[in-house]
């Protein structure tokens, strides 16, 4: 009967990319064979050019991932031993790795309940005459509080790098999210709004940090009238043509691709408000956000549970991301206690990432409603 029945269980995925017009893609795949180029050319500077002019940036700069594009702009911006950088507890490890990776140390602020974003208010205490850098994520493609944060950093004279790693498109005030700061973050992994399978990109209106970054991410090398000459010890962090090939097919419907992921999120919110316990991330106001990912706050009850659960009939999901000083790494190197960061620990424990991705039709959406709130009556958590 166990056998029989669970045969018939739906399977929605987490998350599926979406690749655009195949016919597109297969084209301009022909085309990129038939000349053999396939290592960063034509292709990277027409992806570079369109993510420019959509952002209304002077310079787009492709490398091989979000933390690479995180990584070099840290080392533009001189970012060195002895060096702090202000980041938000809650979030992806690539955003404090980098920071360890330059030698410099990791200064974690808690985030809000609400938004799941650097907690502003709590910034100030954090800047110390070490701090060089502030660091807001726009996490899960949900605009940060930039103003209060431009005008703490113009106040201590700090840099803002933003991680807009999931937030390709999202507004804060009519602005788009990673044009605000010095310098914006992107990633083209495959659970953000357009992927490239793996890449990055790097955003800014400075010429100088534009010009370093583009050398840094090609082993230094700085291509003169002369000859090309090598001005620092760089990396291999560029995107290839593949990638990009990919990036561009995509990028002609990216209005499309966040319409309906904007959809999607209301009916999550529709067919979910009525379960008690569940709360929704908020938007500030006079932002917008391209939900990168739709992750709930289960206020009475551990996601671990819930995740296994769902994976038995049928349904991935996962937590939401990570409260950085609850890690192995940064707890043992800065003696950090689980409640040192609250917010953070918080949704670590108790933040759900539901299956989302463009494409998912409203009946999967109904049977996640359903088995969430069979699970919450079971284990009497609403």
């Amino acid at each position: 009967m166990v056998q029989k029945e669970a045969q018939h269980l739906i399977n929605i995925r987490l998350a599926k990319p979406y690749l655009g017009n195949k016919k597109n893609i297969i084209a301009l795949f022909k085309e990129l064979l038939s000349n053999g180029f396939l290592t960063q050319g034509k292709y990277v500077a027409q992806f570079e050019k369109q993510i420019a002019d959509y952002l209304g940036v002077k310079h787009a700069i492709a490398v091989s991932s979000g933390t690479a594009a995180l990584h070099l702009s840290l080392i533009a911006l001189g970012i060195d031993h002895g060096d702090e950088v202000i980041v938000p507890a809650y979030s992806f490890p690539a955003t404090a790795n980098v920071v360890e990776l330059v030698g410099a140390k990791p200064v974690f602020v808690d985030v809000d309940l609400d938004t799941y974003n650097i907690d502003v208010k709590k910034i100030e205490e954090a800047i110390s005459c070490r701090t060089r850098v502030i660091i807001p994520v726009h996490l899960f493609g949900n605009p940060a509080d930039m103003d209060l944060i431009m005008k703490l950093a113009k106040l201590n004279n700090l840099a803002v790098i933003e991680d807009a790693a999931g937030a390709l498109g999202s507004e804060y005030k009519g602005k788009k999210t990673g044009t605000i700061g010095n310098l914006g973050c992107f990633s083209f992994h495959p659970r953000k709004i357009i992927t490239t399978g793996e890449g990055g990109m790097v955003v800014t209106n400075d010429d100088n940090l534009a010009e370093k970054i583009r050398a840094l991410r090609n082993h230094g090398m700085q291509v003169t009238e002369f000859k090309p000459d090598f001005i620092a010890a760089g990396f291999n962090y560029r995107m290839n043509e593949i990638e990009a090939v990919l990036g561009i097919s995509q990028f002609c419907e990216i209005e499309k691709i966040i319409t309906e992921r904007q959809k999607l999120a209301e009916l999550y919110m529709d067919f979910l408000k009525d379960i008690p316990g569940i709360v929704f991330q908020k938007t500030l106001p006079n932002s917008t956000s391209v939900w990168q990912a739709f992750v709930v706050h289960l206020k009475n009850t551990n996601v671990s549970n819930i995740i296994d659960s769902l994976k038995k009939v049928g349904i991935e999901t996962n937590i939401g991301t990570y409260a950085l000083h609850m890690l192995k790494f940064y707890s043992h190197k800065y003696g950090y206690k689980t409640s040192d960061y609250q917010n953070a620990a918080e949704l670590y424990m108790k933040a759900l990432t539901l299956p989302f991705y463009n494409g998912m039709t409203k009946e999967s959406i109904k049977q996640v409603r359903k088995k969430i709130k069979a699970f919450l009556n079971e284990n009497r958590a609403i």
